[in-house]
């Protein structure tokens, strides 16, 4: 297994790229060490050095500024603001050397893994649209500035999906659970989030996913991913093998109504004084509903249709705060349990749907659309995601639509 051979490593004159990500959306990829071996994991990025730009632009929260007066004038133009925020943020003055990953060579990585999804997320291809509210009781606002956490209601729009780029993919109850949300969309100061139901993510770094991406791809012979080219993986990515082991120790919940969904990557939190404080956050259920059993290829979507219908979905919205000794940057590594959480608020879902427009389908939930009072931290994985979550809305909007793999109509009650 090994990525075709005519990949771009980079194309200025490639639709799937806009010019600014063909001069600024480039990270290292290293040399290649699955050509001369049978393992068919596509990259080795250990050991590459990455060094900062000659030419150092004034930034604001990593957004270079002049950009950044652009960008907040188009907040409600919903997922084209991604384009160009991820752009910006990623370019962070970094340049690589001989070899990039760009945003197009994920997609296409994501298309080699799972085949042609016409129309789907590249990633989380599986999913249905939820909508309801955020009621917050302003203990946030000990921590951020940011509109969400006065004491009130905003409205949100959100997304539960499945990981993997298939679509059309049997719900297993061990695939990472997300949700993607929207608060206050599509208002300027909107906050989008996409959240996994995990204890920590499985990479440190673009470069890990994109390896561990290509690792998983199925063989023809058995639908599961090649033993070797897992292993080979695994050794080549010690933080990885590491993080899995801490997510096997945390079985998942039956269903999507019962799960603990996280941000993983660290955020700073902005007061009204100024100060900045580290947060990683985290939906815990109020009190879930009953399990629904239900079977078939969409089981889990089927559940979580059901318990909706039945009654609105609380989550509590809790804030971790971080101490300096804690890691801000790898979110492979989690937080001691024992660190102080602010209890912000809750967030109940009163409606599920299919996909389709005017619902979250057509949302992307980047998570670098901040309100102010949320900055990124340096968590390398922040940007890289930002850039792909564009490129995927890019290539999506301009593909044909297929029919929803979920279809919530056809559920029944």
């Amino acid at each position: 297994m090994r990525p075709p051979a005519e990949w771009p490593s980079d194309d200025a004159n490639n639709p799937d790229n806009t010019q600014a990500t063909a001069d600024v959306l480039r990270m290292p990829v290293g040399r290649h060490y699955s050509r001369g071996c049978r393992c068919g994991v596509g990259v080795q990025f250990g050991g590459v050095l990455v060094t900062p730009s000659s030419k150092p632009r004034p930034t604001w929260g990593g957004v270079p500024l002049e950009r950044r007066r652009i960008l907040l004038g188009m907040a409600a133009i919903g997922g084209f603001l991604a384009v160009d925020l991820g752009a910006v943020a990623y370019a962070g003055g970094w340049i690589g050397t001989a070899h990039r990953l760009t945003p197009h060579i994920f997609i296409k990585a994501f298309e080699w893994v799972n085949g042609k999804q016409s129309g789907f997320r590249k990633n989380h291809a599986k999913g249905v649209a939820v909508a309801g509210y955020f009621d917050s009781n302003g203990n946030g606002r000990e921590v951020s500035r940011a509109a969400v956490f006065r004491s009130g209601r905003t409205p949100v729009l959100g997304r539960f999906s499945l990981a993997g780029g298939n679509a059309h993919a049997a719900d297993m109850a061990a695939t990472a659970r997300g949700l993607g949300l929207a608060f206050g969309f599509p208002g300027g100061a909107q906050w989008r989030t996409a959240m996994l139901n995990l204890p920590v993510f499985p990479d440190s770094s673009p470069q890990g996913f994109y390896d561990r991406l290509l690792a998983s791809k199925p063989s023809p012979g058995t639908g599961k991913p090649d033993p070797e080219a897992t292993a080979a993986f695994l050794a080549a990515h010690p933080e990885t093998a590491k993080a899995m082991k801490i997510i096997g120790q945390s079985p998942p919940t039956p269903g999507f109504a019962d799960s603990t969904f996280r941000s993983l990557n660290t955020f700073y939190f902005i007061s009204e004084s100024g100060s900045r404080t580290p947060v990683r956050w985290s939906l815990v259920p109020v009190t879930p509903p009953p399990p629904r059993t239900s079977s078939g290829p969409n089981a889990l979507f089927d559940a979580v249709v059901r318990q909706i219908r039945s009654g609105p979905l609380q989550w509590k919205l809790m804030l971790a705060l971080g101490a300096p000794s804690d890691p801000l940057d790898d979110a492979t590594l989690s937080w001691p349990a024992d660190r102080r959480a602010i209890d912000a608020g809750t967030l109940t879902l009163t409606s599920i749907e299919t996909e389709r427009a005017g619902n979250a389908r057509d949302i992307n939930f980047d998570p670098l659309v901040l309100p102010p009072g949320i900055e990124r931290s340096d968590d390398p994985l922040l940007s890289p995601r930002s850039a792909v979550y564009a490129a995927s809305y890019r290539v999506r909007a301009r593909e044909p639509k297929s029919a929803p793999a979920v279809n919530v109509d056809e559920v029944a009650l």
